[in-house]
């Protein structure tokens, strides 16, 4: 992030020099044509037998001259922008790298089947956001077969999210009326919401909608009275203003845009985990942890080679530093262990000593002394059989 900063404020250099010549350009370049303008209607104005005399001829020169000097005065202004111009390419040169493979390894897909997975994962990609035949021609050419048996409910459900893009909420409200049981099991307010803005829709027909958006209600809210009182609530004190125009109501505030992008996304949320998958599909999530882990991994990978240890990096399944990826990107719970400071695995899983304290298993067999051994953070002396491996 820090380089697209740099880089943007030379662009604003730039810009901010450009519009100063510009303007600048513009005011000499008008007060020099209004200055020849009115030289041309005086002469225009003498007799056709008149003759210049020595102080018109002088004039003239001074003309001539006040022209050559602004035209020499605005190319050597723009010559000079020249140079900021130039900058904008250093900074991009100087704060972007353009090998990313030095943070990669020649053996990540060497493997048919490592390449297998990665054209299922990008076949996936193209069935959840729509592009269906992109996706079937892919699978056909690198003669694979989708993880998921259907590729419909991404289908409807493309459908429904371009739907509510453009302000429709009837495909997601016959979605959510459908799904209804499985939605309260989840302990989700999305029908609510859908009802919600249906309702508002209604209101906005103006007066003449009083007795439907009464009738709506009565229809609709009745089983979220529960869960939803006040919002019913809220939503019925909108009435009162229908004479005088309810979006210049204290309700203003429904009828935002955020609204909108608040029920896309929490359609996209409930959607996703009725099918059992993520929000995002798993090479936008890959792409996105890549995208925040380059910067710091060019940065450590220069480190190491100038200090000549490039090579440990190559020989293990880990990264050499720890990146933070977000809360967003955090899945489950990690373990480290607090002796050696590693990162638990498949291959040294967490261990819980009698005690209850917790390392990992190569801190216990460092530890171990014959078949006893103590806990490093007290004094209690315990045979390292009796440990017991704990899944997070």
């Amino acid at each position: 992030m820090e380089a697209c900063n740099a880089v943007e404020r030379e662009v604003d250099r730039v810009l901010s020099k450009f519009g100063g010549i510009n303007e600048h350009a513009t005011r000499t370049l008008s007060n020099l044509i209004s200055y020849i303008e009115n030289l041309k209607k005086e002469y225009e104005a003498a007799p056709d037998n008149h003759e210049v005399s020595k102080v018109q001829a002088d004039l003239l020169k001074q003309a001539m001259a006040k022209v050559k000097e602004t035209v020499t005065r605005l190319a050597t202004e723009h010559r000079d922008s020249h140079s900021t111009v130039s900058k904008v390419g250093k900074a991009i040169d100087r704060n972007f790298v353009s090998d990313f493979a030095a943070t990669s390894r020649d053996d990540v897909f060497n493997t048919s089947e490592k390449l297998e997975l990665l054209n299922k994962i990008i076949c996936q990609h193209y069935h959840r956001h729509g592009y269906k035949d992109v996706a079937e021609e892919l699978a056909k050419e690198a003669n694979i077969s989708p993880e998921f048996s259907s590729n419909e409910p991404f289908t409807e459900l493309n459908h429904i999210l371009e739907s509510l893009k453009q302000k429709d909420i009837e495909p997601a409200l016959a979605w959510a009326i459908a799904h209804r049981d499985s939605l309260e099991a989840n302990n989700s307010s999305l029908e609510f919401k859908l009802h919600q803005f249906k309702f508002i829709e209604i209101l906005l027909k103006g007066p003449a909608s009083q007795n439907e958006a009464i009738t709506y209600a009565r229809m609709h809210f009745r089983p979220f009275a529960y869960r939803h009182a006040k919002e019913i609530q809220t939503l019925m004190g909108m009435i009162l203003y229908l004479q005088s125009g309810i979006k210049n109501s204290p309700y203003q505030i429904l009828f935002t845009t955020d609204r909108w992008i608040e029920i896309y996304d929490t359609f996209t949320r409930d959607a996703c985990l009725l099918l059992g998958v993520s929000v995002n599909s798993p090479l936008t999530i890959c792409v996105n942890a890549g995208c925040t882990a380059i910067p710091a991994l060019l940065n450590i990978k220069q480190i190491m080679k100038d200090r000549q240890v490039a090579g440990i990096w190559n020989g293990k399944d880990e990264l050499p530093i720890e990146i933070d990826l977000g809360s967003e990107s955090r899945y489950h719970s990690m373990f480290a262990c607090p002796i050696l400071r590693q990162q638990s695995t498949e291959n040294n899983p967490p261990m819980r000593l009698i005690c209850g304290h917790v390392i990992s298993r190569d801190a216990l067999n460092k530890l171990c002394n014959g078949n006893k051994m103590k806990c490093p953070y007290c004094p209690m002396e315990q045979s390292p059989a009796d440990a017991k491996l704990i899944y997070f």
